[in-house]
């Protein structure tokens, strides 16, 4: 997208490398969850997703290793692990299916604002801290309540814990969609950017 910040063009940096390992995660995770129901192991999946979610933004602005990839890929791995991991749980009965129709529905609407985004010069948006709290609350969200899913004492706090975060990861994620929304019909409505 013109305008945003870039340090490098580099395809191959750690921050980069970090992003590509969290998508071939993806696969492995609905595997752990579908097949086997290897829920213990489909939750260190997950649980490395989101620490390499963080530490690769991290490193990235730390390093001074900001590329126009990573802006790109990092929202898709974002949002490709939390499709997943809607999809996984919801055939597993874990989570109901009104809440992916609410997620999903949210993502589709975005989606829908690429191409009025296109008509000016954008391939994208950049990614506020709103969004970022979003994915942050619902990447956790999906591990507690995977956690949650027995009937002991400690599932129970996981349970209540990641509904929590879900609850309010989803009310921040349509938030954020509304700000992405009004920020795309601000650029649409400006003059066209030429490169």
């Amino acid at each position: 997208m013109p305008g945003l910040p870039y340090d490098t063009d580099r395809v191959f940096t750690l921050p980069n490398v970090l992003t590509f390992v969290r998508l071939l995660g993806v696969p492995l995770f609905l595997w752990l969850i579908l097949v086997p129901h290897a829920d213990g192991w489909a939750f260190v999946v997950l649980a490395i997703g989101g620490a390499t979610d963080f530490l690769d933004g991290y490193l990235a602005r730390s390093w001074h290793q900001i590329s126009r990839i990573g802006q790109m890929l990092d929202p898709v791995a974002d949002r490709t692990y939390i499709a997943a991991t809607l999809l996984g749980l919801a055939l597993r009965d874990i989570i109901p299916w009104w809440l992916v129709g609410i997620l999903v529905a949210r993502d589709v609407c975005m989606a829908l604002l690429i191409p009025l985004l296109r008509t000016r010069g954008y391939t994208s948006l950049p990614v506020h801290f709103l969004g970022k709290m979003a994915t942050f609350f619902l990447l956790y969200a999906f591990p507690a309540i995977l956690l949650g899913a027995g009937s002991s004492t400690l599932d129970s706090v996981f349970r209540v814990a990641g509904w929590a975060f879900a609850i309010w990861g989803t009310a921040l994620y349509w938030w954020a969609g509304l700000l992405y929304a009004r920020q795309a019909i601000s650029l649409v409505s400006s003059p066209r950017v030429t490169s």
